[in-house]
């Protein structure tokens, strides 16, 4: 039996009930099986106890301030002397090159050559990631995946791999050497401690690399669009996206109304009875309606299913509801992509936005503008609501 939620108060009862277990991505194990997001119990708890010292916020900090910036300029840079993009396809390149350098997917070439291949790879494994939402042969799919997954190993990932064991020897040895704070290293260091096979390797440090690279990327590309609409909307605010605390709000309410998953998943380990009384039997499938959950009018009021960057939640409640649940499986991600809540009072020059909030800031001090000639088109392989093509033009004269 499927129970279906959708208001906020059962859908955060799901998501801290420890007899619910992930299910979203069950279909597309090929490149999700035993990665943290899919783990339950004490093997969630002890991988995550790991990566977590990876996300602390000096180590989120040095990424924010001191090496996103740079490369998204050297992203941005071609785009903007060429006087346009397609948004979709920057959007996936620019977190792409943030994601590798995360997830610890080292780019020895650094040419475009590169990145495309490293794009590619991605783009299948967001594929095997969403293969219940595939519109295809998801045999096919899913075969496909399995061999980029190889290629990918062989061509990324066993010489980034071999880089950091010997930079960690070295460093055991009592050597002066630069270890670099990324996850594939945080795997390695501790490999005794975690015992994870070299295949739940190459699989954690893909999930990684298509979580950072296509959920901000899908980020990216709707804010964008819903920040142009509301400039264009409201000339007064023109100047806003100079802003960072403003666009910081904006990133947060376009995850609210367009979390990267519509749905959030769980099966049910033990019965469950919910606060409101809804009734969970083992064995059930639950689906957390985030489209519903996240528009619930109780709590983000009456214009809940519109864009207000201005919006005022709750005390307890995040401003991008629950796009990146709650509980157990909260997002590890999530104040390097979206930034930490800012309170009232805070100093946007010493404040993490997050490498989203940055990367709309730097797109639109590039002069950022619709196309006039070409519109915006969705995505015609996939039930998910993305975008198949946003063209933009860009540079001062736009």
């Amino acid at each position: 039996m499927t129970v279906t939620v959708e208001t906020f108060a059962d859908a955060k009862d799901v998501y801290r009930s420890r007899d619910l277990r992930q299910s979203l991505y069950d279909e597309g194990e090929v490149v999700m099986a035993d990665v943290l997001v899919n783990l339950h119990g004490t093997e969630h708890r002890d991988r995550r106890r790991v990566e977590n010292r990876l996300f602390r916020r000096d180590v989120v900090e040095h990424y924010e301030r001191d090496l996103f910036p740079g490369i998204v300029a050297r992203t941005l840079a071609p785009h903007v002397a060429a006087g346009g993009a397609d948004l979709v396809h920057l959007g996936h390149e620019l977190m792409l090159n943030l994601a590798a350098l995360t997830a610890g997917v080292d780019r020895p070439e650094g040419t475009a050559a590169e990145t495309d291949r490293l794009h590619a790879y991605m783009l299948r494994f967001i594929q095997g990631a969403t293969l219940a939402h595939g519109t295809g042969d998801r045999e096919a799919t899913a075969a496909a995946v399995a061999q980029a997954l190889e290629d990918w190993d062989a061509e990324f990932l066993t010489p980034s791999l071999e880089r950091r064991r010997a930079l960690l020897t070295a460093e055991t040895a009592g050597e002066e050497v630069e270890v670099p704070a990324d996850v594939l290293t945080t795997l390695l260091r501790h490999g005794d401690e975690l015992g994870l096979p070299r295949h739940v390797v190459r699989r954690e440090v893909a999930f990684f690399l298509l979580a950072g690279g296509h959920t901000s990327a899908t980020a990216f590309v709707r804010t964008v669009d819903h920040l142009l609409t509301w400039l264009e909307r409201r000339p007064d605010d023109a100047g806003r996206w100079r802003d960072p605390l403003f666009v910081q709000r904006c990133v947060h309410e376009t995850v609210r109304l367009n979390p990267s998953s519509p749905v959030g998943r769980r099966r049910a380990l033990a019965p469950v009875r919910l606060r409101s009384g809804v009734e969970i039997a083992e064995g059930d499938t639950v689906v957390v309606d985030l489209h519903a959950v996240n528009r619930d009018a109780s709590v983000f009021g009456p214009d809940a299913a519109e864009f207000d960057p201005d919006r005022v939640v709750p005390a307890g409640v995040g401003p991008f509801g629950l796009s990146f649940a709650a509980g157990m499986h909260v997002c590890i991600g999530q104040d390097l992509a979206a930034g930490v809540v800012a309170r009232p009072g805070t100093d946007p020059s010493s404040h993490l936005t997050g490498l989203v909030t940055g990367a709309v800031q730097q797109l639109f001090d590039a002069g950022v503008a619709r196309d006039p000639v070409r519109p915006p088109e969705p995505d015609s392989a996939t039930a998910r609501p993305y975008w198949g093509t946003y063209p933009v033009r860009l540079g001062r004269s736009a």
